[in-house]
């Protein structure tokens, strides 16, 4: 840490001047104390909700423990920085079964390196006014309870959705972190849980994934099937999914608090390669150069051309019985993989069913 400092609230009110200079929308202070969310986390692990996420239950106490992951920080710096890519009409998607559901925020480029970069950024421009100090950015790439530390940090409170809401943006943003030996004030929890008696997010789930207010069985989460599952997608859970072959957004489209959400400036969030208006059976005929040449740079590398390919095949199982549908599905009955043909002879059952 730099040996002289300026006026310590001053210096954090700088900060977040700055952090909104470089594209963030609301930039928080956090301590390193998150006990009653380490509690919530242990229950959640206890109960075997994440399923093949093992590394949600790895790294011992250093996840809910900023000043353990990173020794010396006695501050987290919390950023949000807004996603939504205007009106992309992807409730609309939901209701045409033959197209497919991407996620929101998979729609453009990756957002970790446009984040990071950021976040460095940010962090360069404190160090040119205060000289060097002690200091490490994540964004979603190490054990860290970002929503935890937003909600400590003021940037709003952690809905009935398990996701992070805040009253004048809703919940269509990422967070980032800035670990950080600086004794700055901290901002501290914002008013209290505004998500009342509603439930929306709960009931509109397909897979009613929520086993209660604030209790995600994320076996049960389409978000979780369709990225992080890494075989085949249980066969109950199927039909339940719809055409979403990349994420979902059901418990943010109905939440009321995205009536507020902030429609992003960054261009590169905005829909890429028509991902928002495709069809199902397009994007199945893709072979995998394809699939790896115009997902370049996307969000749907995660998932790997495999598992996207599982995913299609599920959707073109639950979409209307057309010719297009039959064909997509028929030319990949001798897929290489295994596990896109079980997925494959599926679907086609399910519309030898309907005939």
């Amino acid at each position: 840490m730099s040996a002289t400092l300026p006026d310590i609230a001053e210096l954090a009110q700088s900060i977040k001047d700055w952090g909104q200079e470089l594209g963030f929308a609301h930039v928080g202070i956090a301590g390193v104390d998150l006990g009653e969310h380490e509690q919530h986390l242990q229950r959640w692990l206890d109960a075997g909700y994440q399923g093949e996420m093992e590394y949600m239950g790895e790294h011992g106490s250093k996840r809910s423990h900023p000043d353990q992951l990173i020794p010396g920080t006695v501050r987290v710096i919390s950023l949000r920085m807004d996603y939504l890519p205007g009106d992309t009409q992807m409730a609309k998607r939901l209701a045409e079964p033959e197209k497919a559901y991407i996620a929101r925020y998979a729609l453009g480029r990756d957002y970790h390196k446009l984040v990071r970069k950021r976040v460095q950024h940010f962090a360069d421009r404190i160090q040119q006014a205060i000289g060097p100090f002690g200091y490490r950015a994540f964004v979603d790439s190490a054990p860290v309870l970002e929503k935890a530390l937003a909600q400590e940090a003021g940037l709003g409170w952690i809905g009935k959705n398990t996701l992070l809401l805040n009253r004048k943006a809703g919940s269509y943003f990422f967070l980032a972190e800035l670990f950080v030996d600086l004794p700055l004030p901290i901002d501290g929890v914002q008013g209290s849980d505004h998500c009342g008696r509603c439930q929306a997010c709960l009931d509109i789930c397909p897979t009613q994934a929520f086993v209660g207010p604030y209790q995600l069985d994320a076996r049960r989460c389409i978000s979780y099937l369709t990225i992080e599952l890494r075989h085949a997608i249980p066969v109950e859970l199927r039909p339940l999914i719809g055409n979403r072959v990349f994420g979902c957004d059901d418990c943010q489209l109905v939440c009321p608090w995205n009536r507020f959400a902030k429609t992003t400036t960054e261009d590169d969030f905005m829909p890429r390669r028509g991902l928002d208006n495709i069809e199902l059976a397009e994007l199945f005929g893709w072979d995998e150069k394809r699939f790896l040449a115009r997902t370049e740079g996307s969000p749907l590398r995660r998932a790997g051309y495999e598992r996207f390919s599982r995913n299609l095949a599920v959707g073109l199982g639950n979409a209307p019985t057309t010719i297009p549908v039959l064909e997509a599905l028929k030319a990949r009955r001798e897929d290489p993989s295994a596990l896109v043909r079980e997925h494959v002879e599926w679907a086609l059952a399910q519309h030898e069913s309907r005939a």
